[in-house]
C-alpha cells in the first residue's frame, strides 16, 4: 500500500456502522469541523446519525473480558485476562495516550507541545504507519515517550484467528523494535475490542493490556473545547486518557492538548507513563 494511501486511511467502524470518510485537512492549524469557538455540548444531538456515530465508542468502552482465573507459565506473569484501566502512582498522576499514529502531521505537533511543558506520554501505534514513520518513534525513544502496540491495520481482533492476532501484533514489535530501539511492553486492542486469544498472545510476546478511563472521543470531531473538557472533567488520580495522533484529521486532539495540558499541570497533576508490575 502506498504511503499517501496510509495516511489517508480511516478505520473501519464496527458493529454495522458505515466507514467514515476520509477527512481532509488544510494544514494543522487550520479550524476543523465542529471547531466553532462557542461551548458545544460533549454529546452530538440525539437522532440516529448522532447515536450511530457514537455506537464503537459504546463498545470500546466494554471490552470483552471475564475468561476465568489469570494463569501464568513457570517464571513469567500471570495472563491478565482484562486490561488495565487506572494506574497507580503517587500524588495526582495521570496518563495521556495517543493511538493510531504517527502521523507526520500531527504526531510532530503533539510531541513539541510534550516537550513544551516537559511531559511524557504513551504512543501507541499501528506497525503500517510506523512502519513509514520510523524517524517519529525514533524521537519518541529519544524524548522518553512509551510506544505500545496497536497491532499492524488497526483490525478487529475478535475477527480474526490466532495467528492473525499474532501476526498483527508481532510484525508491529518488530518494527517498535527496529526504530524505537526495545520491544513494546504494553499492547492495546483496536477498539478496546479484547478476547482471549489477544490477552494470551499478548502475554506471549511480553506485552500488558492497557485500556483507559477517560475517551476524548476526539475521532469525533466534536469540537476543541469539547476535547478539553472531557479531559479536564475527567482528571482524576490514576486516570488514564484516549486521544488520537492519527487515523483522521486531528486538529483539534493538538489544539485541545495545547489548552488542557498547562491547566492540568497548574491544577497539581504529574503526567506519566505506565510502569509494569512485573520485572
Amino acid at each position: 500500500m502506498k504511503k499517501d494511501q496510509l495516511l489517508t486511511r480511516r478505520r473501519a467502524l464496527i458493529a454495522g456502522v458505515a466507514a467514515l470518510g476520509a477527512a481532509g485537512t488544510a494544514g494543522v492549524f487550520a479550524l476543523g469541523q465542529g471547531d466553532e469557538p462557542v461551548r458545544r455540548p460533549a454529546v452530538p444531538a440525539a437522532g440516529p446519525q448522532a447515536r450511530a456515530a457514537l455506537k464503537p465508542s459504546a463498545y470500546r468502552l466494554q471490552p470483552l473480558t471475564g475468561y476465568g482465573p489469570p494463569r501464568a507459565a513457570p517464571g513469567r506473569p500471570p495472563v491478565r485476562h482484562e486490561p488495565f484501566l487506572r494506574m497507580s502512582g503517587r500524588g495526582r498522576t495521570m496518563l495521556l495516550t495517543f493511538d493510531d499514529g504517527p502521523d507526520p502531521r500531527y504526531t510532530p505537533h503533539i510531541l513539541d507541545t510534550l516537550a513544551e511543558y516537559d511531559v511524557r506520554a504513551t504512543f501507541f501505534v499501528c506497525g503500517e504507519q510506523a512502519d513509514w514513520n520510523r524517524d517519529l518513534l525514533a524521537r519518541m525513544a529519544d524524548e522518553g515517550h512509551v510506544v505500545g502496540n496497536h497491532t499492524w491495520s488497526h483490525p478487529l481482533l475478535t475477527t480474526l484467528t490466532r495467528s492473525g492476532i499474532r501476526s498483527e501484533m508481532e510484525r508491529t514489535s518488530d518494527v517498535i523494535e527496529d526504530a524505537y530501539g526495545e520491544r513494546p511492553q504494553w499492547f492495546r486492542a483496536p477498539y478496546g475490542a479484547w478476547n482471549r486469544a489477544a490477552f494470551q498472545l499478548g502475554a506471549e510476546l511480553d506485552m500488558e493490556p492497557l485500556a483507559w478511563t477517560v475517551d476524548t472521543l476526539d475521532w469525533t470531531t466534536p469540537g476543541t473545547r469539547s476535547i478539553v473538557h472531557r479531559v479536564e472533567d475527567g482528571a482524576a488520580p490514576g486516570v488514564v486518557v484516549l486521544s488520537h495522533d492519527a487515523g483522521g484529521d486531528r486538529t483539534q486532539s493538538v489544539r485541545a492538548l495545547k489548552d488542557y495540558l498547562p491547566h492540568l499541570l497548574d491544577s497539581g497533576y504529574h503526567m506519566t507513563v505506565p510502569r509494569r508490575r512485573y520485572a
